[in-house]
């Protein structure tokens, strides 16, 4: 299986678990509290990441609960989860909330591992592998489901703009008193979601900051 990494999101291409902002120690406390209350009691389990085909997350998911019904092994699975995150796009003049996949691909699972159960997992259909380890897979740090799981739950206070962009790029404006301008993003500020870009007005290259949502990429 080729080596992932998940420090970017757009690009899995290494081996490293998802990051995330950064939590406050009561933020992120409040998060893992929540998840271990839902744990079911039973053998020690870690957290594990298994690679799945594109698209069927959901049914790796539904597949691996009721495997793990027929071949007796309820005891030693506990959550199975889907990271997702909540985003935000203007639609004809509104902003319009959806949900997307954090890692297409991949889904987290909290398992108490032995070879057997190794096997089983490896089985269940339209699963690739685990990330990381070879036939040793490495469970993900307490720091690592953590930031993953803080970055799920902060989405649905603050849904992120779906759409990402970079400097330089040509982005045409769709909302505010610059509607149908286009020009080139010259800085980016993720903490607040702002875009500076340069506009032609009059001749002239003239900066102007916007929205994420008042921005779309150029075709």
């Amino acid at each position: 299986m080729s080596e992932i990494d998940f420090s970017n999101e757009d690009q899995l291409d290494g081996q490293s678990a998802p990051e995330a902002p950064a939590a406050s120690e009561v933020e992120t406390e409040a998060v893992v509290e929540a998840v271990e209350a839902a744990a079911p009691e039973g053998p020690a389990m870690n957290w594990y990441i298994i690679h799945t085909y594109s698209g069927f997350e959901n049914k790796v998911a539904e597949s691996l609960k009721a495997r793990a019904s027929a071949y007796g092994f309820m005891d030693k699975v506990g959550q199975v989860l889907i990271p997702t995150e909540e985003v935000v796009e203007l639609r004809n003049g509104k902003k319009v909330t959806s949900k997307r996949l954090l890692y297409p691909g991949y889904v987290m699972v909290q398992i108490a591992m032995d070879d057997e159960l190794w096997h089983q997992v490896k089985n269940t259909p339209r699963v690739t592998g685990f990330v990381g380890g070879g036939n040793t897979p490495v469970p993900l740090s307490a720091d690592e489901v953590n930031s993953i799981l803080y970055r799920q739950a902060s989405s649905a206070e603050r849904p992120r703009p779906k759409l990402t962009f970079e400097k330089n790029e040509t982005v045409g404006i769709v909302d505010g008193p610059f509607t149908n301008f286009s020009g080139k993003v010259d800085e980016i500020n993720s903490e607040r979601n702002t875009l500076r870009v340069m506009v032609t007005i009059f001749g002239r290259s003239t900066p102007v900051e916007l929205d994420f949502l008042q921005v779309e990429k150029s075709v």
